[in-house]
């Protein structure tokens, strides 16, 4: 099969043409959105262009520490917006959110990388930063669903909280309900994805595949796969961030410490 076929600059530049429509939408229900969509496509734009240079030079060299120096800053950034976008204080979940995206990564790059795929080299970048990507991207979306149910809610709901302590449930017990509410708010989209995928929808990895010349059926075993991987890495991270993150927020009687929880 052939490899895919290159866009110009200016088929390229013919592609944006697209954004007249959601743009033009934007703008007569004056949703106040087009302007931020407006930076986003610019910034997505020039951020994955250099991205692209970079991953050229990256795939080249092709070096352990390089790669490694690499995905530590992608776990960065990705803990900086989890947090940001969850409206958490950064001074209490940063670590937490940083420690359960680095543990999970650890956990399904190696058994992915090194048990399913079977590489000689883990740190081989062709592999090892796109997988990692895709999947801190997806634990971005669902840990920013998961952490923002469980803390408002919980912080909503204290006076049911302290009710449930206080006839006799355990911490674990009382807040067993907020731990189910997160699972349930943050992973439900995702479930319903996986159950169409293929009748309703393509995936982008599978696609990338196919039109960059791979067999259709290799290309569907990996998109399994990462199915499997991001909802692996990206449920253990939520459960994960808030263990961790439980043993600061509440003091020795076991009462919220409100003032930590929501970011002013």
């Amino acid at each position: 099969m052939n490899t895919a076929i290159d866009i110009g600059r200016s088929d390229l530049a013919l592609g944006f043409i697209l954004l007249v429509i959601p743009f033009f939408i934007l703008w007569y229900f004056k949703t106040g959105l087009l302007k931020p969509a407006v930076i986003s496509v610019i910034r997505m734009t020039v951020q994955l262009l250099l991205v692209g240079l970079y991953l050229e030079y990256i795939f080249k060299l092709n070096n352990m520490w390089v790669n490694l120096a690499w995905v530590l800053i992608m776990v960065i950034i990705a803990t900086a917006t989890t947090v940001k976008r969850s409206e958490l204080n950064r001074r209490l979940y940063l670590i937490p959110v940083f420690v359960s995206l680095t543990i999970s990564l650890i956990i399904v790059d190696v058994y992915f990388l090194g048990f399913v795929i079977k590489l000689d080299n883990l740190f081989e970048a062709i592999y090892l930063i796109p997988i990692t990507g895709m999947l801190l991207g997806n634990c971005i979306r669902i840990n920013i669903l998961g952490l923002s149910s469980y803390y408002n809610k919980l912080q909503k709901e204290q006076i049911l909280y302290k009710y449930a302590l206080a006839n006799g449930a355990t911490i674990k017990e009382a807040l067993f309900p907020y731990m189910r509410n997160s699972l349930k708010t943050s992973f439900a989209p995702t479930i319903a994805t996986m159950a169409v995928v293929g009748l309703v929808s393509l995936p982008g990895m599978m696609t990338g595949q196919i039109l960059g010349g791979s067999s259709p059926t290799v290309a569907i075993k990996y998109q399994i796969m990462l199915m499997i991987t991001i909802f692996v890495s990206s449920i253990m991270t939520v459960v994960l961030t808030i263990f961790i993150s439980n043993r600061f927020i509440f003091d020795s009687f076991h009462n919220l410490r409100t003032k930590i929880i929501i970011d002013g």
